[in-house]
Protein backbone atom coordinates (compact mmCIF):
# COMPACT_ATOMS: atom_id res chain seq x y z
CA UNK A 1 0.00 0.00 0.00
CA UNK A 2 1.47 3.48 -1.17
CA UNK A 3 2.11 5.82 1.58
CA UNK A 4 0.07 9.23 1.53
CA UNK A 5 1.35 11.81 -0.19
CA UNK A 6 3.11 14.89 1.30
CA UNK A 7 5.79 17.63 1.34
CA UNK A 8 9.63 17.03 2.47
CA UNK A 9 11.11 20.28 3.31
CA UNK A 10 14.90 20.58 2.70
CA UNK A 11 16.78 23.99 3.20
CA UNK A 12 20.32 24.88 1.45
CA UNK A 13 23.04 24.70 3.59
CA UNK A 14 24.75 27.96 2.88
CA UNK A 15 27.92 27.17 4.43
CA UNK A 16 28.57 24.23 2.00
CA UNK A 17 27.43 26.10 -0.84
CA UNK A 18 29.83 28.82 -0.35
CA UNK A 19 32.91 26.49 0.08
CA UNK A 20 31.75 24.76 -3.29
CA UNK A 21 31.25 27.73 -4.99
CA UNK A 22 34.66 28.72 -3.89
CA UNK A 23 36.22 25.05 -5.01
CA UNK A 24 34.50 25.68 -8.46
CA UNK A 25 36.22 28.98 -9.01
CA UNK A 26 39.57 28.00 -8.14
CA UNK A 27 38.76 24.54 -10.75
CA UNK A 28 37.46 27.11 -13.43
CA UNK A 29 40.98 29.17 -13.26
CA UNK A 30 43.28 26.57 -13.68
CA UNK A 31 41.36 25.28 -16.27
CA UNK A 32 41.82 28.75 -17.78
CA UNK A 33 45.28 29.25 -16.95
CA UNK A 34 46.16 26.38 -19.45
CA UNK A 35 43.83 26.97 -22.08
CA UNK A 36 43.85 30.59 -22.43
CA UNK A 37 46.47 33.27 -22.17
CA UNK A 38 43.24 35.76 -21.59
CA UNK A 39 42.47 35.32 -18.35
CA UNK A 40 44.48 38.67 -16.90
CA UNK A 41 42.47 41.42 -16.40
CA UNK A 42 43.33 44.64 -17.16
CA UNK A 43 41.53 48.14 -15.42
CA UNK A 44 39.03 48.00 -18.05
CA UNK A 45 37.96 44.69 -17.93
CA UNK A 46 37.20 44.99 -14.48
CA UNK A 47 34.96 48.22 -14.66
CA UNK A 48 32.86 45.90 -17.65
CA UNK A 49 32.56 42.88 -15.45
CA UNK A 50 31.77 44.97 -12.30
CA UNK A 51 29.08 46.53 -14.79
CA UNK A 52 27.82 43.46 -15.98
CA UNK A 53 27.99 41.26 -13.22
CA UNK A 54 24.77 42.24 -11.89
CA UNK A 55 22.85 41.93 -15.37
CA UNK A 56 24.52 38.53 -15.54
CA UNK A 57 23.23 37.01 -12.71
CA UNK A 58 19.54 38.47 -13.50
CA UNK A 59 20.31 36.53 -16.66
CA UNK A 60 20.64 33.27 -14.61
CA UNK A 61 17.41 33.34 -13.08
CA UNK A 62 15.39 34.86 -16.35
CA UNK A 63 16.84 31.31 -17.91
CA UNK A 64 15.30 29.24 -15.27
CA UNK A 65 12.25 30.34 -15.57
CA UNK A 66 12.08 30.36 -19.60
CA UNK A 67 13.08 26.79 -18.70
CA UNK A 68 9.89 26.05 -16.10
CA UNK A 69 7.65 27.42 -19.07
CA UNK A 70 9.56 26.11 -21.70
CA UNK A 71 8.57 22.16 -19.63
CA UNK A 72 5.22 23.09 -18.56
CA UNK A 73 4.98 25.79 -16.00
CA UNK A 74 2.76 28.95 -16.31
CA UNK A 75 4.56 31.86 -16.84
CA UNK A 76 1.76 33.99 -13.76
CA UNK A 77 3.30 31.35 -11.61
CA UNK A 78 6.64 32.69 -12.16
CA UNK A 79 8.69 34.71 -9.53
CA UNK A 80 11.60 36.51 -9.18
CA UNK A 81 13.36 38.12 -6.12
CA UNK A 82 16.68 39.86 -4.57
CA UNK A 83 17.23 39.00 -1.14
CA UNK A 84 21.46 39.90 -1.41
CA UNK A 85 21.32 40.17 2.15
CA UNK A 86 21.17 36.46 2.40
CA UNK A 87 22.71 35.95 -0.89
CA UNK A 88 20.67 35.68 -3.42
CA UNK A 89 18.98 35.64 -6.59
CA UNK A 90 15.97 33.81 -6.74
CA UNK A 91 13.40 32.47 -9.37
CA UNK A 92 10.40 30.95 -7.72
CA UNK A 93 7.65 28.69 -9.36
CA UNK A 94 3.90 28.76 -7.16
CA UNK A 95 2.85 25.62 -8.95
CA UNK A 96 4.15 22.17 -8.32
CA UNK A 97 6.52 20.92 -11.32
CA UNK A 98 7.65 17.55 -12.17
CA UNK A 99 11.08 16.07 -11.45
CA UNK A 100 12.02 16.36 -15.49
CA UNK A 101 11.30 20.08 -15.30
CA UNK A 102 13.07 20.88 -12.22
CA UNK A 103 15.92 19.07 -13.51
CA UNK A 104 16.51 21.13 -16.62
CA UNK A 105 15.43 24.46 -15.18
CA UNK A 106 18.94 23.67 -12.24
CA UNK A 107 21.01 23.00 -15.16
CA UNK A 108 19.95 25.48 -17.95
CA UNK A 109 22.04 28.65 -16.90
CA UNK A 110 24.61 26.59 -15.86
CA UNK A 111 25.11 25.04 -19.60
CA UNK A 112 23.73 28.39 -21.72
CA UNK A 113 25.76 31.25 -19.49
CA UNK A 114 28.34 29.15 -17.85
CA UNK A 115 29.81 26.33 -20.04
CA UNK A 116 28.85 27.63 -23.91
CA UNK A 117 29.71 31.04 -23.38
CA UNK A 118 32.63 29.68 -21.25
CA UNK A 119 33.68 27.78 -24.51
CA UNK A 120 33.54 30.78 -26.87
CA UNK A 121 35.16 33.31 -24.79
CA UNK A 122 38.23 30.67 -24.87
CA UNK A 123 37.73 30.28 -28.32
CA UNK A 124 37.08 33.83 -29.31
CA UNK A 125 39.63 34.97 -26.21
CA UNK A 126 37.58 36.90 -24.66
CA UNK A 127 38.48 37.69 -21.27
CA UNK A 128 35.35 39.43 -20.12
CA UNK A 129 32.91 36.48 -21.65
CA UNK A 130 35.49 33.80 -19.92
CA UNK A 131 35.31 35.80 -16.50
CA UNK A 132 32.16 36.25 -16.44
CA UNK A 133 31.37 32.64 -17.33
CA UNK A 134 33.09 31.82 -14.81
CA UNK A 135 31.87 34.01 -11.84
CA UNK A 136 28.38 32.26 -12.79
CA UNK A 137 30.00 28.88 -13.37
CA UNK A 138 31.21 29.33 -9.30
CA UNK A 139 27.14 30.91 -8.68
CA UNK A 140 25.91 27.56 -9.46
CA UNK A 141 27.16 25.48 -7.03
CA UNK A 142 23.60 25.00 -5.29
CA UNK A 143 22.00 24.57 -8.43
CA UNK A 144 24.14 22.12 -9.51
CA UNK A 145 23.72 20.39 -5.88
CA UNK A 146 20.43 20.42 -5.76
CA UNK A 147 20.63 18.50 -9.73
CA UNK A 148 22.98 15.78 -8.52
CA UNK A 149 21.04 15.43 -5.13
CA UNK A 150 17.41 14.93 -6.91
CA UNK A 151 18.63 13.35 -10.12
CA UNK A 152 18.64 10.08 -7.29
CA UNK A 153 15.48 10.39 -6.30
CA UNK A 154 12.40 8.61 -7.59
CA UNK A 155 9.20 10.09 -9.09
CA UNK A 156 8.07 13.60 -6.77
CA UNK A 157 6.87 16.95 -7.45
CA UNK A 158 8.84 19.81 -6.60
CA UNK A 159 7.52 23.15 -5.21
CA UNK A 160 8.86 26.48 -3.92
CA UNK A 161 7.27 28.42 -0.92
CA UNK A 162 7.53 31.61 0.66
CA UNK A 163 11.12 30.46 1.98
CA UNK A 164 13.15 31.16 -1.31
CA UNK A 165 15.81 29.12 0.46
CA UNK A 166 13.89 26.12 1.02
CA UNK A 167 11.60 24.21 -1.07
CA UNK A 168 9.57 20.98 -0.64
CA UNK A 169 9.45 17.29 -2.79
CA UNK A 170 6.15 16.22 -3.10
CA UNK A 171 6.33 12.25 -2.83
CA UNK A 172 4.54 9.43 -1.31
CA UNK A 173 8.11 7.68 -1.10
CA UNK A 174 9.22 8.19 2.98
CA UNK A 175 12.29 10.61 2.77
CA UNK A 176 12.48 11.59 5.93
CA UNK A 177 15.62 9.88 6.51
CA UNK A 178 17.18 10.72 3.37
CA UNK A 179 20.39 12.36 3.20
CA UNK A 180 20.79 15.24 0.38
CA UNK A 181 24.08 16.45 0.35
CA UNK A 182 24.44 20.53 0.63
CA UNK A 183 20.51 20.09 2.33
CA UNK A 184 19.58 20.26 5.66
CA UNK A 185 15.76 18.10 6.26
CA UNK A 186 13.42 20.63 7.93
CA UNK A 187 10.53 18.24 8.58
CA UNK A 188 7.18 16.96 6.93
CA UNK A 189 4.18 19.29 6.00
CA UNK A 190 0.56 18.36 4.09
CA UNK A 191 0.94 21.82 2.65
CA UNK A 192 3.33 24.67 1.68
CA UNK A 193 2.70 28.42 2.75
CA UNK A 194 2.60 30.50 -0.95
CA UNK A 195 1.30 33.60 0.41
CA UNK A 196 3.65 36.12 0.15
CA UNK A 197 5.27 35.12 -2.95
CA UNK A 198 4.98 38.40 -5.21
CA UNK A 199 6.18 38.66 -9.17
CA UNK A 200 8.68 40.92 -7.93
CA UNK A 201 10.31 40.72 -4.41
CA UNK A 202 13.61 42.91 -3.80
CA UNK A 203 14.74 43.82 -0.84
CA UNK A 204 15.94 47.51 0.81
CA UNK A 205 19.24 45.93 1.02
CA UNK A 206 19.41 44.62 -2.90
CA UNK A 207 18.02 47.74 -4.06
CA UNK A 208 20.70 49.84 -1.88
CA UNK A 209 23.45 47.03 -3.46
CA UNK A 210 22.05 47.13 -6.98
CA UNK A 211 21.87 51.24 -7.08
CA UNK A 212 25.87 51.38 -5.66
CA UNK A 213 26.70 48.89 -8.14
CA UNK A 214 25.21 51.07 -11.05
CA UNK A 215 26.96 53.99 -10.11
CA UNK A 216 30.34 52.42 -9.25
CA UNK A 217 30.82 51.27 -12.56
CA UNK A 218 29.41 54.07 -14.64
CA UNK A 219 32.17 55.52 -12.08
CA UNK A 220 34.92 53.61 -13.13
CA UNK A 221 33.89 53.64 -16.73
CA UNK A 222 33.50 56.98 -17.75
CA UNK A 223 35.19 58.87 -15.08
CA UNK A 224 38.56 57.41 -14.54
Amino acid sequence: MNQERKYYVYEMNGVTLQIISVIFLIIMLFITFFFSNEITMTDKNFELIFLLIIPYLILHELLHSLAYVINGAKFKNINYGAHLERGILCCLCKQNISKTNILISLLFPFIIIGVITYIIGILINNSILIWLSILNISGCSADLIMFLDLLKLKDFEYSEYDNPMAFGLYTSEDLSKTKLFGLKYIGEAKSLEKNNMKKISISKFSIITFIIFIILGIWLIFLT
